[in-house]
């Protein structure tokens, strides 16, 4: 494509060249393991639900069971294939008998592959079938009613009561909003078990449940229908259950799903060898089901300088973007993280924003990029934080973005109000409308101040990824380098959750994903 910025497309290619190096190195790593969350999410697919008589998640009870008898690196569905031989049952079925104390997996017979394969594949099929139906629905509601323009007015809703949630998300879908984001209520990404059921308690949002996922796509197909659009819902795959809730989400028809490793290491201190494993596996997921991931480099800019360290979140963009390729997700389904994040008391530094939001778009042509707004020098000041929220969707509109994360003007006061949601709503529409082909009749002076600054950004990126390139994500992650955040390889939350493949090992919904089939 044309530059208006004057890039160097060399250059991209280059930095893209030295990503996908890191991206297979990962890569390379990331084959070689399992952990309980990818066991928990093959039990699920294997139709395994429910609790226990104390509650326990079942996918969590046969992981555990399988755990503590050091057989997990054989991997589950080789026990659940040769237990199903054995006693004639369903997984479903085994499961419970497991949870009874009935049933040691580890003491069933040995079975040999062929028939493993043969016994699996009716299961397998149905989990496939079942996932490609919820997408169907989706792909027929945009054929028919349609959906909003881009960028998509994305917004938030966070009770902590997923009946209250309902209220919430149909009022701002009737105000406008094109995408609903169901916020997860606090703590639940280090929470190594998904909750079972509806929830009406949660602190700064909603527990991430399948069922939760049930109610507010119904809701949201029910409000859809009647404002004669479709309304996207989203929710949140990070965390120690990353690929959990990406199954339960495609089982349910969740569209957009935050879903960045690096997020969880940096800034939930997981372990970063387990939670690269659990992001493969749950991207691999949401790229059958057609659901836009979103990713988090724009909370590098919460901690770090937000101009001195812009050419981070474009680093880690294009190493994302890499990852997600080799998930076989398409660009279509990438929602790369950047955001609107510079002190308002930096001069030009509206300018500078806008640079880097055009290259973004200009590097990353087909992905619906998720900008988010300024939070970090919002002040309790609300008619200067309406004005800053301006500003963002000026840019956001001037530099086509994808998804537009609104702020609300009583941002760092409370949690928002259905009031407050119409004013951002309010806001960001005049804007839009008002501005709607700005992108297209202005032109970037060359050697000004905004071109200026979008090759500097890349040249900074560029010459970071050639250092990551040579020492590798794992060890750029100890060094700090994104965020100014720190984390041993061998530290954080859920490194005991990681266990290396054995010999029976199998996996077949990844390559028949990958495959499309």
């Amino acid at each position: 494509m044309q530059s208006k910025l004057g890039l160097d497309f060399k250059k991209v290619a280059h930095a893209r060249e030295l990503a996908g190096n890191i991206a297979q190195d990962v890569q390379s790593f990331v084959e070689r393991y399992t952990t309980v969350a990818v066991e928990r999410t093959l039990c699920r697919l294997m139709g395994i639900d429910g609790v226990d008589e104390n509650g326990v998640p079942l996918p969590n009870v046969v992981v555990e069971h399988l755990k503590e008898r050091g057989a997990l690196k054989e991997g589950v569905l080789y026990f659940l294939a040769c237990a199903m031989i054995q006693t004639g049952k369903n997984p479903q079925e085994i499961a419970e008998q497991v949870a009874a104390g009935q049933l040691d997996l580890t003491q069933v017979q040995a079975c040999d592959r062929a028939t493993i394969d043969q016994i699996l594949q009716p299961v397998i099929d149905g989990s496939l079938d079942r996932i490609r139906t919820r997408r169907a629905r989706r792909e027929n509601y945009l054929e028919t009613i349609g959906e909003g323009n881009k960028p998509y007015l994305y917004v938030i809703v966070a009770t902590g009561n997923i009946y209250e949630d309902v209220i919430q998300a149909q009022a701002a879908a009737r105000q406008g909003a094109d995408i609903i984001a169901v916020i997860r209520t606090t703590g639940q990404s280090l929470l190594d078990y998904v909750p079972y059921g509806a929830t009406t308690e949660g602190f700064g949002g909603t527990f991430a449940t399948q069922e939760n996922f049930r109610i507010m796509r119904a809701a949201l197909d029910e409000v859809g229908e009647e404002v004669g659009r479709y309304i996207r819902l989203c929710n949140y795959c990070s965390g120690l259950c990353m690929p959990e809730i990406a199954i339960m989400g495609a089982f349910e028809g969740l569209d957009v799903m935050l879903n960045d490793a690096l997020y969880g290491i940096l800034f939930r201190d997981i372990n970063m060898q387990r939670t690269l494993v659990d992001q493969f596996f749950s991207r691999v997921i949401n790229g059958y089901a057609g659901v836009i991931i979103n990713t988090g480099e724009d909370n590098y800019l919460t901690t770090a300088d937000a101009y001195e360290q812009a050419h981070t979140v474009l680093a880690s963009d294009i190493i994302n973007e890499q990852l997600a390729l080799l998930a076989g997700l398409p660009e279509e389904q990438m929602g790369l993280g950047h955001a609107f994040e510079m002190d308002p008391e930096l001069e030009n530094g509206f300018l500078f924003e806008l640079a880097q939001a055009q290259m973004a778009r200009e590097i990353f042509p087909n992905a619906p990029l998720k900008y988010m707004p300024p939070t970090k020098f919002m002040t309790g000041n609300i008619f200067r934080g309406h004005i800053q929220d301006a500003l963002f969707n000026m840019i956001g509109i001037w530099t086509n973005q994808g998804l537009q994360l609104l702020g609300m003007p009583t941002e760092a006061i409370h949690t928002p109000f259905m009031s407050d949601r119409f004013l951002s709503i309010e806001n960001a529409k005049y804007i839009f409308n008002n501005m709607k082909s700005i992108g297209d009749e202005m032109e970037f002076k060359e050697g000004g101040i905004i071109r200026n600054r979008a090759k500097e950004v890349l040249d900074n990126a560029i010459a970071l990824l050639e250092k990551l390139n040579e020492e590798g994500l794992f060890t750029a992650l100890e060094k700090g380098i994104f965020g100014d955040v720190k984390r041993p390889k061998n530290g954080g939350k859920g490194l005991e959750g990681v266990c290396e493949k054995g010999a029976n090992y199998l996996n077949p919904f990844v390559k028949l994903m990958l495959e499309r089939k």
